[in-house]
């Protein structure tokens, strides 16, 4: 028989190849509830002429059935439900991947669904290896369904039936109704029972189901994009104890350069109240000096023509020691704010020398230095700012003449090398530490060596030569041993 959907009834019908493929199934006692090759879900039916009011999942092999005896029904036919597998391929394996796998999910895992033969059903992506896999396609106690054919096997309704005057609906779950065989399958009774008259005994009736295999017909089988799951987690694992490490890291180093970064400005604190303090003391001494020959000339306490001249020269010395140092500390100011601004032009190496030379003639001839010159000839102009050249060549002669520690000697000499021009400033003085040669271009640092002799100084010539080398793109270094002396050069690259 089979189902016509438009007059809504079973009708004959003819058997078809795939039908006889399963005929002899069909006619078994018990067949599998699933058949893979149509594919078809086969349902058997009983006898089922009146409308089950309750029914009850029998589980355990008991000879009484809540007090009432059991009497079993026979199967007469197999329904068989043919299932559309386009339907299945393309709708709703579909859905269910979308349902249960989120699109950020489904983009990271690979679905496969395989026959009992290993053939593809369905797949997003090849699985190569499955980090898991579960049954489909099968049917369990809980998804049992009984189909009854009101117009087929038992033909013969008794009257007695016709005139049931107690039905009785009971919606309660029954905790023993299930049993389980000892080869692991589930055996299904669905139990009648129906009553003529209120003194009648009730009467049951027990329909035997299939043993229901639970293993499953198709596998879906999962596999993660990244390969396998565990590796999968154990790289997300590590990748976030890396990131965890990274933060805390990142959190130390913070800890660390902003402890770095305190010590550096109370350092740099430090300095600058050292630098106020020489400052101070560096403009008291000539501010004295002028203060006290100007008293001396306005109290006549000076009369004699040649005094007065020195006294004159004296107060001019004094003033432009205090002019230089203003000019030293505007300048570092005016570099340290970016507001300096340089004068580039054709420059020879020659002139720059000897301007700064010429510049501290004084200073060299009130200390009695003398002073030797190694200027090679035809050496290339540089590109440079003259006047800020000339400055820095004077302020290496100054510290010369200041840390000559009773040595009245300076050797000054420019050579080319390497395509390099190299200006070098020599003195036989006080010399430099070792560990206090990287820091002696700091601005306001000054040695200890140097403050324990009382020379005075602000800390500012030498970070105002490498403030001025570097505006030149050049280079400068220091040679120097304690108590020997020390050479200073500066390597500039010439015109282009």
């Amino acid at each position: 028989m089979k189902y016509e959907k438009e007059k809504r009834e079973f009708v004959s019908g003819d058997w078809n190849d795939e039908l006889n493929k399963i005929k002899q199934n069909l006619e078994k006692e018990k067949s599998a509830p699933i058949n893979e090759s149509i594919p078809a879900i086969l349902m058997p039916i009983h006898d089922a002429p009146v409308k089950f009011e309750k029914i009850v999942i029998r589980t355990k092999n008991t000879e009484e059935f809540r007090g009432l005896p059991p009497e079993a029904t026979e199967r007469f036919g197999v329904l068989v439900i043919e299932l559309d597998r386009n339907v299945i391929e393309n709708e709703i394996f579909p859905d269910l991947a979308k349902k249960y796998f989120s699109q950020n999910e489904s983009a990271n895992y690979k679905l496969s669904v395989a026959g009992k033969n290993n053939q593809t059903i369905f797949q997003t992506a090849e699985v190569s290896n499955a980090d898991a896999s579960a049954k489909l396609f099968n049917l369990s106690p809980d998804k049992f369904i009984f189909f009854a054919n009101r117009g087929a096997g038992n033909s013969a309704v008794s009257s007695e039936r016709k005139n049931i005057v107690m039905s009785r609906v009971e919606a309660r779950p029954d905790s023993n109704t299930i049993v389980q065989n000892g080869d692991g399958k589930v055996n299904v009774q669905i139990v009648r029972s129906e009553q003529n008259s209120p003194n009648e005994k009730t009467r049951v009736t027990v329909f035997n189901g299939d043993n229901l295999d639970e293993s499953g017909v198709w596998t879906l089988n999962v596999q993660h994009t990244a390969g396998s799951l565990e590796q999968f987690i154990t790289n997300t694992r590590r990748k976030n104890l890396g990131i965890s490490f990274g933060i805390l890291s990142l959190l130390a180093v913070s800890i660390i350069l902003i402890f770095i970064s305190s010590q550096r400005a109370k350092f740099f604190a430090q300095r600058q109240v050292d630098f106020v303090s020489s400052v101070s003391h560096e403009f008291r001494t000539p501010l004295a000096v002028i203060y006290s020959a100007g008293e001396n000339l306005s109290d006549g306490v000076i009369r004699d023509e040649h005094k007065i001249t020195n006294y004159g020269n004296l107060i001019k010395r004094e003033g432009k020691k205090l002019s230089t140092m203003v000019e030293q500390i505007l300048e570092f100011a005016g570099a340290k704010s970016g507001k300096r601004k340089y004068d580039f032009q054709s420059v020879e190496i020659g002139n720059v020398i000897e301007n700064a030379i010429s510049e501290c003639r004084p200073l060299i001839k009130e200390k009695g230095f003398t002073i030797e010159q190694e200027i090679a000839e035809n050496l290339p102009p540089i590109s440079g700012d003259r006047q800020a050249l000339t400055q820095a060549v004077q302020n290496l002669i100054a510290n010369s003449i200041k840390y000559s520690d009773g040595e009245k000697f300076i050797k000054i000499s420019a050579r080319n090398g390497n395509d390099k021009i190299k200006i070098a400033v020599e003195d036989k003085g006080l010399g430099i530490e070792k560990n206090e040669i990287g820091k002696i271009f700091e601005p306001f640092y000054r040695s200890k060596k140097v403050v324990d002799a009382q020379i005075h100084g602000n800390g500012l010539g030498l970070s105002i030569v490498k403030q001025i080398v570097d505006a030149h793109d050049g280079k400068i270094f220091v040679n120097s041993e304690s108590g020997k002396g020390s050479e200073f050069t500066i390597i500039l690259s010439p015109q282009k």
